[in-house]
């Protein structure tokens, strides 16, 4: 095999997606990051790359205003890269250990306020595709999902008799995440029309209109559009739904660990953006603090 860098960052992508099972986007998200460490480096030879080397395209990035935050992440896949690649090509060093990149401040996302929330997934359903919008936003918001995660469901994912649904989020981890009673109004109603839009040999949850499986474009402009049609000001993208999620909850329960574990996040500081507030109980959290969890008599 070639030692061309462009050849040894496809064989490294192919290891993540085929051999280590991450999702196609994730690996996008690696080849994006190598692309650019590629594209600063201009060099054939990627052994001979030092610490200093790594560190002035750093430097370079930062200074076209890159965050810490998208730093750090970049950083953190080179140095994978070149764990894979003394693993499997015997380089000698990582130049990306002992590196840090500039911090920058931790803000809380972007989120709707509750009442936004309500506007938002407050839209008649009345057709094939409005329902499934329908479902799909309201599981969004109801379950804290990522896009990803929302596009690859099926529906044995949902348990109805539980009120819950399996996720399998990045790295392929699984888990378990409530899903309150307006989602559950909301899949119920898609899944009774479903079966008339789906193709043969279509496995997910969520369809397009020619009844293959939903891509995730097509679910950012369908909740772009709903977002301009219901009033909304702000950007309405599918993280600002996940943002939403843990926002409201942790701004009524402060249950930090308990929305870390719907979130799926690995490490905690992950969802300390949303608050510094501490935790008590999960189902209790949920049913009680979710907007859309529980109908109000």
């Amino acid at each position: 095999m070639s030692n061309q860098p462009e050849t040894l960052a496809a064989a490294f992508i192919h290891h993540l997606t085929h051999e280590r099972r991450l999702s196609p986007l994730t690996g996008q998200s690696y080849a994006r990051d190598i692309r650019v460490l590629l594209k600063h480096l201009n060099t054939d030879n990627l052994e001979q790359v030092q610490a200093p080397n790594v560190r002035q395209v750093i430097a370079q990035l930062h200074g076209k205003g890159l965050s810490g935050r998208s730093l750090a992440r970049m950083l953190s896949t080179w140095r994978s890269f070149y764990r894979y690649l003394i693993r499997d090509y015997r380089y000698q060093h990582n130049p990306c250990i002992g590196l840090r990149v500039p911090k920058s401040t931790h803000k809380l996302p972007n989120a709707l306020s509750p009442d936004e929330a309500v506007r938002l997934l407050t839209f008649p359903a009345n057709d094939m595709l409005t329902i499934r919008d329908s479902a799909m936003f309201e599981l969004f918001y109801s379950s804290g999902l990522r896009l990803a995660e929302l596009a690859q469901l099926e529906p044995s994912n949902i348990s109805f008799s539980e009120g819950t649904i399996r996720v399998t989020g990045k790295g392929g981890k699984t888990r378990i995440v409530p899903i309150g009673d307006f989602a559950l109004k909301a899949l119920h109603a898609w899944l009774e029309i479903r079966p008339q839009m789906i193709r043969p040999g279509v496995a997910t949850l969520f369809l397009s209109h020619r009844g293959e499986a939903i891509s995730v474009r097509t679910i950012s402009h369908r909740l772009k559009r709903r977002g301009r049609l219901q009033g909304i000001h702000q950007n309405v993208h599918p993280h600002i739904l996940r943002h939403s999620f843990a926002s409201h909850l942790l701004q009524s329960s402060g249950d930090l660990r308990a929305v870390q574990e719907m979130l799926g996040h690995a490490h905690i500081t992950s969802t300390q953006v949303y608050t510094h507030l501490d935790f008590q109980h999960l189902t209790k959290v949920y049913d009680t603090a979710h907007p859309r969890a529980k109908k109000r008599s």
